[in-house]
């Protein structure tokens, strides 16, 4: 369900929306998702494992944890900024669907073509032209071209990463935007602008201010955006860093300790990274900034500054649940998810503490492969692939280039461990060799 608040002028995105289950299928040829069909590619990586993930809606599910801190930041926000009548101006954005365009993942937000987050080997890509949305900021442009001023968007996001305990396919984000209109901005000072006077000039041939494609430093200036007046973003970041510090003391109380860290994000300029005391360590909370002048240009926006931030739901709920392991999330388990039916828990209670097996798994390349060319995200998919949420911890423990034949090894410790039963090394045995048969299969390397 779709909360609505306050907007320029706001219409239905049908083609945003979240169908009624994702059925997804892949063939030979095709790739079948939310009714869709999707023609497969050479850059078509999708695998059972993350496809069975679709729909499982975690951030939505009564008492999960991750819905009680999604609940806990809604409420803050709706708080935080009321309309004139008493009505929250925040728009809130849960059921959208994770298959976007590459142009709504990367260009609209102005990421560089040759940016590394772009890489096969970091999406589920469905092909060259549509992924799993690797951060729900995908869905920033289209809710401000339809006229939303206000708005936080929340969803399952799909990156290829590391195996670990705080690493998992699948995860879930917070993103939200606010817009300022000038006449908001400086209501009591209308002498005061938001662009500076010149930067008019700059758009006399129709064309942004700043070159999305330019380099990379040019982007990162902490004082403020060239069209920006130093007034306007001063004002902006005061707004933005006082809201988001009183939502970090909503969640871990008002003696928290916090400090702002300088950042740099493909579409925001300045950008910061939010950090609290923790525990004795310093953790990174999320990361905002000042939205790229172009992106709200480009949208339909005139006049007008906007701020945004976005964080992970799981990093939020493993610190303040004390939750040890990111797979517990995805448990059905009575005995966790009962844990969170009283919205006054505080800390994570273990079920059981039940006992890990290890396998090595070492194996040379085919010839003309190197060590550096083998795609580790590759191999770690394989890995959940076969072993699905018993993988714990996958470590790369050596690597090999034998001096006369020039031939390449890997040796890999794959750690097993159910959530709620203890494996057996029998059984642990069974998946290890299916793992290095589906290795044997994909990338013709050899068993050592």
């Amino acid at each position: 369900m779709w909360i609505l608040g306050s907007c320029r002028s706001w219409r239905v995105l049908p083609a945003l929306q979240r169908h009624f289950g994702s059925q997804a299928k892949i063939s030979k040829d095709t790739v079948d998702l939310y009714r869709q069909q999707y023609l497969r590619d050479s850059w078509t990586n999708l695998t059972p494992k993350v496809l069975s993930h679709l729909d499982r809606n975690l951030h939505r599910q009564q008492h999960h944890p991750l819905s009680i801190v999604r609940e806990k930041i809604v409420k803050y926000f709706y708080g935080a900024y009321l309309s004139p009548r008493g009505n929250p101006l925040f728009s809130v954005y849960d059921n959208l669907s994770p298959v976007v365009s590459v142009e709504q993942n990367f260009d609209h937000l102005l990421i560089p073509q040759d940016h590394p987050s772009r890489a096969k080997s970091d999406c589920y890509y469905v092909n060259k032209d549509y992924l799993l949305r690797a951060h729900t900021t995908a869905h920033q442009v289209e809710l401000i071209q339809a006229g939303l001023d206000n708005f936080l968007v929340v969803g399952d996001v799909y990156r290829r990463d590391e195996i670990d305990a705080t690493h998992y396919p699948v995860f879930h984000q917070l993103d939200a935007v606010r817009i300022v209109h000038q006449d908001k901005l400086f209501e009591r000072n209308p002498e005061l602008k938001i662009l500076e006077t010149h930067y008019k000039t700059h758009l006399s041939n129709g064309s942004p201010a700043t070159d999305s494609t330019s380099p990379l430093a040019d982007c990162i200036d902490q004082h403020k955006q060239p069209c920006h007046t130093l007034e306007a973003v001063k004002l902006a970041e005061h707004e933005m860093k006082k809201l988001l510090v009183g939502l970090v003391q909503k969640l871990f109380g008002e003696n928290i300790q916090y400090r702002w860290v300088d950042a740099y994000f493909p579409f925001t300029q300045p950008s910061w990274e939010l950090e609290i005391f923790f525990n004795d360590n310093w953790l990174e909370i999320l990361g905002c900034g000042i939205t790229r002048n172009e992106i709200l240009e480009r949208a339909g926006v005139q006049n007008s500054i906007a701020f945004a931030f976005g964080l992970g739901l799981e990093r939020l709920a493993m610190i303040l649940y004390d939750i040890p392991d990111i797979r517990l999330f995805w448990s059905t388990d009575s005995g966790f998810l009962n844990q969170f039916r009283d919205d006054r828990v505080t800390k994570y209670k273990p079920i059981s503490l039940y006992p890990q097996c290890s396998n090595d798994l070492s194996f040379w390349l085919p010839a003309g492969l190197s060590v550096e060319q083998f795609s580790l995200n590759d191999f770690y998919d394989i890995v959940r692939n076969v072993g699905g949420d018993i993988i714990e911890q996958v470590t790369l423990i050596d690597r090999f280039t034998h001096p006369k034949t020039g031939k390449s090894s890997l040796c890999f410790r794959i750690v097993y461990r159910h959530m709620e039963r203890t494996l057996t090394q029998a059984e642990v045995n069974v998946v290890h060799a299916k793992i290095g048969a589906e290795l044997v299969e994909a990338y013709n390397v050899v068993i050592r």
